[in-house]
């Protein structure tokens, strides 16, 4: 395994001039030895480019990429010693299951029986033991990219393993199998793994750290639980949880705050920037309170729907939309009716120019 540090920028086109240029904006990153990482992000946003300089199969415009301290910017994905899994199935169809996931290892001449050992290893682990004698071509697209997955993951000396949205093509269940499976070999095998995809589910549920990216930048780097409960970034509030964060602007003067028509205490032990800000809160951690409740924003219910594990509940404060989740055993106000809203507590956020105030 190998820690990995990048330090760079990268441009496809020759001579960049503006922001809008550069598929990565200049960055400064480290992966762990043995970490487990997912790189999240809409589409066109920079991950598989970042993916692919890390592997090797893309030289940045601008920077350099170290393994254990080492420069292999321009080094080959075989000098880096990289395993790579890519989006769709890559296999011999010529050869079996156990050929296929035994390729690597020969192709480093691998002794027989340590091959024999580990393939058997990675098969028992993917569930796939009952098909080593199997032809790869009679094989479904799930099974073929679970021979990909075991192919990536077969060697035990690689720096690390890349994963490019490796689960595109399986079936909806399979997929919750394959992520917990690639959860468990990572504690098992203690791997870099290193995962792109778009799917906020895949990467929450994977990694031990989340990079989040937007228009060739990264956001914010962090554990499940701090992008979901303190969003460095409103795009992050926004890209994940199911609805989104929140947000409404709010302007701060003195101990107080004004939005929506209202003016609320800022709270005890709360210091904000005067002026302009945007308060962010999740629909989970937003409150339903009596509408002339202290600390209470009055809004008007517009729409309650029963999502089946929670009620989701829409709200306008005097033009701002806002959504409140409720546990399925609470009795859900009314369409029309008018409510308060907790605004303040723990969760709360609050954001310049986008930025989260400390």
């Amino acid at each position: 395994m190998a820690k990995i540090e990048l330090d760079l920028a990268h441009s496809y086109k020759a001579d960049p001039q503006s922001d809008s240029d550069y598929a990565l904006l200049p960055l400064k990153m480290t992966f762990e030895d043995g970490g487990a990482y997912a790189l999240l992000g809409p589409s066109g946003c920079g991950k598989t480019t970042m993916l692919n300089i890390m592997s090797g199969l893309v030289v940045p415009s601008h920077g350099k990429v170290l393994f254990d301290g080492q420069d292999l910017t321009r080094a080959t994905p075989q000098e880096r010693n990289i395993a790579q899994v890519f989006q769709f199935p890559v296999i011999y169809d010529t050869m079996t299951v156990a050929e296929n996931l035994a390729f690597p290892l020969k192709n480093r001449k691998v002794p027989a029986d340590q091959i024999k050992q580990r393939v058997g290893q990675i098969a028992e682990m993917l569930e796939m033991s009952h098909q080593l004698d199997m032809a790869a071509a009679g094989l479904s697209a799930d099974q073929k990219q679970k021979i990909s997955l075991g192919r990536g993951l077969v060697r035990p000396d690689v720096s690390a393993v890349l994963f490019d949205e490796p689960l595109t093509v399986i079936d909806p269940h399979l997929k919750w199998q394959l992520r917990r499976k690639l959860k468990q070999i990572h504690h098992e095998l203690k791997l870099t793994l290193i995962y792109v995809t778009h799917d906020q589910v895949e990467a929450l549920t994977f990694a031990d750290q989340v990079v989040v990216m937007t228009r060739g930048k990264v956001v914010q780097m962090g554990t499940p639980e701090a992008l979901f409960d303190r969003p460095a970034h409103t795009f992050v509030g926004h890209f994940i949880g199911s609805p989104g964060m929140n947000f409404m602007p709010v302007t701060v003067r003195g101990d107080a705050l004004e939005l929506a028509g209202a003016r609320l205490p800022a709270g005890a032990g709360r210091r904000l920037p005067e002026g302009e800000l945007t308060l962010g809160i999740r629909p989970e951690y937003l409150l339903l309170d009596a509408p002339g409740a202290p600390g209470a924003l009055k809004a008007v219910v517009r729409q309650v729907q029963d999502i089946g594990t929670y009620w989701l509940v829409s709200c306008d404060a005097s033009g701002s939309p806002l959504k409140v989740r409720l546990a399925p055993d609470v009795t859900p106000p009314e369409v029309g009716e008018t409510v308060g809203l907790q605004l303040l507590g723990e969760n709360t956020c609050f954001y310049k120019n986008e930025e989260l105030v400390p």
